[in-house]
């Protein structure tokens, strides 16, 4: 039987429904009332709690998540500037784009034209950082599974440089798959990371955006090369939930689990699989397997 969770395990595990409501709820009742209910605290002093553990209200925590999904619906997906803006709660697409301009600093119609992504992540920065109060994540060797993998073959777009440009490369090939129709559902999806900018340097930042593929390359594959992920046995970690940074897992299994299994590592690259996709799920549904090859 489980041992029974600390006061403020449990108090953070209220708050963590609290994200998990609002995650699956963003186009719903999100006010004050609603979620105090969710948490079981009294809506007289929720909003200070809230502010209190995520240091920003409960409402701009709110616009922050819609502001989020609207600016991937917007550089990512093929919804209207009109649709985003009712889907993040706003009755006119005129008061939404004035929203998302002073919380973005582009107008919704810019952004999908040309995001700014340096801009982006700054202004959505306290959003990541108040998600960590609760959901920073935690893994084990218990969550790390052993298995043999077969010979992929992919094609690749890669992105060579700034980080903060990979936003730019995502849209090229996001609109190269829509346009050759392979659908994520039907071809699986990776990410190949060649360099670790924080060892490398932005400079030198190397990362591949890859499909599955069961075609020859054409004329109109422009960007993209053939490639292949070599089968093999490799350590599988499954990262629930945002998947924007992937360093944490990374370390825990460089790090942790690596040392206590005996295990040695091939020569190929540390990649991940994209299962689920936000915004097509709620961010905390998202799925993410990230292998370690091994010898």
């Amino acid at each position: 039987m489980p041992a029974p969770l600390e006061p403020k395990a449990r108090y953070h595990q209220r708050m963590q429904r609290v994200l998990d409501h609002i995650d699956r709820h963003l186009d719903g009742d999100l006010g004050l009332e609603a979620l105090s209910r969710v948490a079981a605290f009294s809506p007289h002093h929720f909003h200070r709690q809230f502010s209190a553990i995520f240091d920003m209200p409960l409402y701009r925590y709110v616009q922050m998540m819609r502001m989020k999904r609207a600016s991937w619906q917007l550089a990512y997906r093929p919804e209207t500037v009109t649709q985003v803006a009712f889907d993040a709660g706003y009755e006119a697409p005129d008061s939404f784009a004035r929203a998302f301009r002073q919380r973005i600093g582009q107008a919704p119609s810019a952004f999908r034209e040309g995001p700014d992504w340096a801009a982006w992540a700054e202004a959505l920065a306290p959003l990541a950082q108040a998600r960590s109060k609760v959901m920073t994540p935690s893994f084990s060797t218990q969550d790390v599974t052993l298995r043999d993998t077969p010979d992929v073959p992919v094609a690749i777009m890669s992105h060579r440089g700034d980080p903060a440009r990979l936003g730019e490369t995502i849209r090229r090939f996001i609109a190269w798959r829509k346009a050759s129709g392979l659908r994520p559902a039907n071809h699986a999806t990776y990410t190949i990371f060649h360099t670790d900018p924080e060892v490398s340097g932005p400079e030198d930042y190397h990362l591949d955006l890859a499909t599955e593929i069961r075609r020859p390359l054409t004329a109109q594959d422009e960007g993209v090369t053939l490639g292949a992920i070599p089968g093999g046995r490799c350590a599988v970690l499954r990262v629930v939930g945002n998947s924007d940074d992937l360093r944490p897992a990374a370390e825990f299994l460089y790090g942790s689990w690596l040392p206590a299994s005996g295990e040695e590592l091939r020569d190929c690259p540390l990649y991940a699989q994209r299962l689920c996709f936000f915004p097509d799920v709620p961010e905390h549904e998202a799925i993410t397997d990230l292998f370690l090859p091994l010898k």
